[in-house]
């Protein structure tokens, strides 16, 4: 097979099956890159487009590589799409196994959202699949296989979708920055790495030298984390050991190249299509103003740092008035490594990439075992249920999820010893529950805490527009994500997605408020396919409206939905944690007697 240069093959404007290649006709503010400085994402538009998904070699910081593409691309092509306009997608299929495409945020009809076995069959090797629906938001998405692991291997690309009227952000020139995460060894022998060792790619554990220098953790707190046979380094399942992180498809060694022109308003549509890596994005020199979650406006506000969880996006604007170099520093939530691409007024230009930071470790508050707000004389425990209470006229948890305080009888506060959690199946795939879960929306992520900046949190976020669905939630449900690390098992409520009962059902247009509650140690950024949800915080009727959440380690998230018909994919973004098992279905039906 021939080797492909991802530099020729990213580089000016070529007519692709059907759709227009426009990044050459389009006007600087409205392109990627400018080409004959870095290359250009490929763009396609139009009411048809033609896609393949194949295999090809690509090349990563001179490292040849083996990858899956869309049209010969990684990250395959920028679809720029129009609200209001309807789009024909056709996806021919060249590999030898089946394959397909999950359009991440975008709300179309469920037989169209692209999961196997749950919205439809898939796409078999040589066959073609076209999906058809109307463009009815606007924003910044992705797209990417929803099939094996295909995602990790490179089967992904960004989707921008430009409103119908006025666009609430003004900016002068914009760039699409897609990190994500790559290796050279294949996702199937990772994760059969991960079965056998959990922490098999963890190479930033304590050492005795750290112990004896006063680093990290004390000797008592070490053996009472090694009793519980847990690990506080245990940040990442796949680190910098066995990935490159990557912008746009480039190593830190290739630089990706954004232009500028000093006092331009740039707009940075940041997509994280990694695999298994929360990033921590900044530019050091340059103020970050928020100005989009999840393709959906926000009322700016202005940060220093901004934390992405897997298959979020956030639009940013920065405004640089120096005629000098700045570095986009995409870094791993464990600080194994970094994603680096530069912002320029001309070519060739480069700043300084700042050293990696010490690397965070885990506590107790990410056990679930924060007592810190807790005051024991009313028994208010700040994360116990107060912030996922029912409102009047809400009906009290259901089975399937239940009260969040369990039997506190006796205040035990091991999560090793916790016997019941209502709602949760306790077998060998659950290794604790989380005595005290806390709401941590207000918090920066692990290893932010003391940066001397300010980190952009959940709280942060206010929705530019009122919620479309005012409604009070006529029930609400707990939904526990569980999980053995030792074991590497993931799943909701105790139960992988092979071994579950039955689905999550809803009526159609049940407005739910769900809580989630982090029982495990890891992070776990949740996406339900088909909805936007609203985010239970801030200004009531405003809250910032998002298809993914990163739920914290012992924390816990509410959110209010409201439900549309069909069969909707419910899974952590963390690819390994959803392959083993962190996966179900919200299956919504109409109500006894409404119409279809």
């Amino acid at each position: 097979m021939k080797d492909f240069d991802r530099r020729q093959l990213l580089q000016g404007a070529t007519l692709s099956g059907g759709g227009l290649a426009l990044n050459a006709l389009l006007p600087a503010w409205a392109r990627s890159a400018t080409p004959g400085l870095a290359p250009s994402l490929p763009t396609l538009a139009g009411p048809n487009i033609d896609l393949t998904v194949s295999r090809a070699h690509l090349s990563l910081d001179g490292r040849a590589g083996h990858a899956v593409t869309v049209n010969g691309t990684v990250p395959g092509p920028l679809l720029r799409l129009k609200e209001g306009q309807k789009v024909r997608l056709s996806i021919r299929n060249d590999l030898a196994e089946d394959t397909s495409i999950h359009w991440h945020g975008m709300l179309v009809p469920f037989q169209f959202d692209g999961v196997p076995g749950v919205s439809f069959p898939g796409i078999k090797p040589g066959q073609t699949f076209v999906y058809e629906f109307p463009i009815i938001q606007s924003g910044t998405y992705w797209y990417h296989s929803h099939s094996g692991m295909q995602e990790q291997e490179g089967q992904y690309g960004p989707i921008v979708i430009d409103p119908a009227g006025d666009d609430p952000v003004g900016y002068d020139r914009e760039h699409v920055v897609v990190l994500s995460d790559f290796s050279f060894t294949h996702p199937h022998t990772i994760f059969a790495r991960l079965k056998q060792q959990s922490g098999v790619f963890n190479f930033q554990q304590e050492t005795a030298g750290s112990l004896l220098a006063g680093k990290d953790q004390t000797l008592p707190e070490r053996t009472e984390w090694a009793r519980m046979r847990m690990d506080p380094t245990d940040i990442s399942d796949v680190t910098g050991a066995a990935f490159k992180f990557l912008v746009n498809g480039h190593g830190p060694r290739d630089n990706w190249t954004g232009l500028f022109q000093p006092g331009e308003r740039v707009r940075l549509r940041f997509i994280n299509a990694a695999s298994q890596t929360v990033f921590n994005v900044r530019i050091p020199g340059l103020k970050l103003t928020v100005v989009a979650a999840d393709g959906q406006p926000v009322r700016p506000v202005e940060v220093d740092e901004v934390q992405i969880g897997n298959a979020e996006t956030y639009d940013v604007i920065v405004r640089p008035t120096e005629d000098r170099a700045f570095t986009l520093v995409a870094e791993a939530v464990d600080r194994s490594g970094l994603a680096r691409a530069t912002l320029a007024p001309r070519a060739g230009m480069s700043a300084a990439v700042p050293p990696l930071r010490e690397r965070p470790l885990a506590t107790l508050k990410d056990m679930g075992m924060d007592m810190s707000s807790m005051s024991m004389g009313g028994m208010k425990m700040d994360g116990m249920a107060m912030d996922g209470m029912a409102e009047p006229g809400m009906a009290p948890p259901k089975a399937r999820g239940s009260d969040v305080m369990g039997d506190m009888g006796g205040m035990k506060m091991s999560m090793r010893d916790a016997r019941n959690a209502p709602g949760v199946r306790m077998g060998p795939g659950v290794q604790t529950i989380a005595p005290m879960p806390k709401d941590r929306t207000g918090e920066p992520g692990q290893g932010l805490e003391s940066v001397g900046h300010r980190v952009l949190v959940y709280k942060d976020l206010v929705a530019l527009t009122a919620d479309p669905d005012p409604r009070t939630p006529t029930r609400m449900m707990d939904i526990h994500l569980t999980g053995n690390m030792e074991r590497f098992m993931w799943g909701f409520d105790g139960e992988k997605f092979s071994e579950t009962t039955r689905p999550y059902t809803f009526g159609k247009g049940e407005r739910v408020r769900v809580n989630l509650i982090n029982d495990t140690m890891m992070t776990h950024p949740i996406h339900l396919h088909g909805h936007f949800f609203e985010l239970v915080h801030g200004p009531k009727g405003f809250g910032p409206r998002k298809h993914t959440v990163v739920v914290a380690p012992g924390g816990k998230v509410t959110f209010d939905f409201t439900a549309a018909p069909g069969d909707w994919a419910f899974h952590c973004h963390m690819l390994y944690h959803m392959h083993a098992g962190m996966f179900q279905v919200f299956s919504v039906r109409p109500v006894d007697g409404a119409a279809t």
